[in-house]
C-alpha cells in the first residue's frame, strides 16, 4: 500500500512552482529593455544621416562634411557606449537573476529533499504501522479461527455425548417400560390373589367378631340381670319402656330394609353376572357385607333393647354393667338402650 504524500510535501512543491513562475518573467525583462534601448540608437543616428542628403540646395564644405562625419562618429560612439552599458547592466542583472534562481533552486531542492525525507519517514512509519496492524489482524484472525475450531470440536463432542446419553436413556426407558409391564401384570395377579385372601380373612374375622360379640353380649346380659336401680320409680321406668319400644320399632324397620337391600344386591349379582376383572363384583360384595354388618349391629341393638325391656320389667334396668352404679336419668333418656355409665363407656 503506497503512502499518500503529506501536506508539507504538497506545500513545498507549490512554493517551488510559484517561485519558478515568478522568476521566469524576470529573466526576459532585461532582454526587452536592452532591445528597447538598442533600437532607438541607430534610428537617432540614422535620421540625421538620412535627412541630411535631402537638403540638396545647401552645399557643404569639406570642413563641414568632416565635422558632420566627426559628429556622426561621436554619436555612434555614444550610442555604442550606451548600448554596451545597457548590455553590461543586462548581463549583471541576468547574472544576479541566475544567482538568485540558483539559490532559490538550491533552497527548493533542500526543502524538497527535506519533504522527501519526511515523506519517506512518514511512509516508513505508515508501512511499519500497517505491518503491525496487519500482524495484529492476522493474530486476531488466527485466535478467532482457533477458538472456532475448539468450539466446533467441543460442540461435536457434546453432541456425541448427548446422542449417546439419549440413546442410553431411551434404552433404559424401554427396558423400564417392559419391566413395569411385567411388574404390573404380576402385581395384578398378586392383587387378585390377595383380594381373595383378604375377603376370606375378613369373613373369618367377621365371623370371629360376631362370635366374640355374641359371647360378650351373653355375658353382659348375664351381669345385667341382677340390678334394680330404679325399681322404686315406676313412672321413670314406664318412660324408659316407651323409649325402648320406639327404638326397637325403628331398629327392626332398619333391619328389614338392610336385609331387603342385601337380598336385592345378591339377586342383581346373580342376574347380571358381574365380571371380577373390573372389580364390580368386589364392590357389590363389600356393599352387601356392609349391609349385613349393619343388620347384625341392629339385631344386636334389638337384642339389647329386648334385654333392656326385660330389665325394665324386673326393675334392673339403669345399672352400669361395668361398675354396677346407677346410670343417670339423662343418659338413659339420651342413650337408648344404655348399659354403662359415661365414665365406663369412655374407658370401654
Amino acid at each position: 500500500m503506497a503512502p499518500t504524500p503529506s501536506k508539507s510535501t504538497k506545500s513545498s512543491a507549490k512554493t517551488v512552482k510559484k517561485s519558478a513562475a515568478k522568476k521566469a518573467p524576470a529573466k526576459k525583462a532585461p532582454a526587452k529593455k536592452s532591445a528597447a534601448i538598442k533600437k532607438p540608437a541607430p534610428k537617432k543616428v540614422a535620421k540625421p544621416s538620412a535627412k541630411a542628403p535631402v537638403k540638396k540646395s545647401k552645399v557643404l564644405t569639406p570642413a563641414q562634411k568632416k565635422a558632420a562625419a566627426a559628429q556622426v562618429a561621436r554619436e555612434k560612439v555614444k550610442v555604442a557606449a550606451a548600448a554596451k552599458a545597457v548590455r553590461d547592466r543586462d548581463l549583471k542583472a541576468k547574472a544576479a537573476e541566475r544567482d538568485k534562481v540558483a539559490k532559490d533552486k538550491a533552497k527548493a531542492a533542500v526543502l524538497a529533499k527535506a519533504a522527501r525525507d519526511r515523506d519517506l519517514k512518514e511512509k516508513a512509519a505508515a508501512r511499519e504501522k500497517a505491518a503491525k496492524d496487519k500482524a495484529k489482524v492476522a493474530a486476531a484472525a488466527k485466535a478467532l479461527r482457533d477458538k472456532e475450531i475448539r468450539a466446533k470440536a467441543l460442540a461435536r463432542d457434546t453432541e456425541t455425548k448427548r446422542k449417546a446419553r439419549d440413546k442410553a436413556l431411551a434404552e433404559a426407558k424401554r427396558l423400564k417400560e417392559i419391566d413395569n409391564r411385567k411388574k404390573a401384570i404380576e402385581a395384578e395377579r398378586t392383587r387378585k390373589l390377595r383380594e381373595v385372601e383378604r375377603r376370606n380373612f375378613e369373613e373369618l374375622k367377621r365371623q370371629a367378631k360376631r362370635e366374640a360379640d355374641e359371647l360378650r353380649r351373653q355375658e353382659a346380659l348375664d351381669r345385667k340381670r341382677h340390678s334394680t336401680p330404679y325399681a322404686d320409680d315406676a313412672s321413670f321406668l314406664e318412660e324408659l319402656r316407651e323409649l325402648l319400644l320406639a327404638e326397637h320399632a325403628t331398629a327392626s324397620q332398619q333391619i328389614a330394609m338392610s336385609e331387603a337391600s342385601a337380598d336385592e344386591m345378591l339377586v342383581d349379582r346373580e342376574r347380571l353376572e358381574y365380571d371380577d376383572e373390573d372389580g364390580s363384583g368386589v364392590g357389590s360384595d363389600v356393599a352387601r357385607d356392609q349391609l349385613k354388618e349393619m343388620a347384625l349391629r341392629l339385631r344386636l341393638k334389638v337384642d339389647e333393647i329386648d334385654v333392656a325391656l326385660t330389665r325394665v320389667v324386673d326393675g334392673s334396668y339403669g345399672r352400669c354393667d361395668e361398675c354396677y352404679e346407677r346410670i343417670p336419668k339423662d343418659r338413659l333418656r339420651y342413650q337408648v338402650p344404655a348399659f354403662t355409665c359415661a365414665a365406663c363407656r369412655s374407658i370401654v
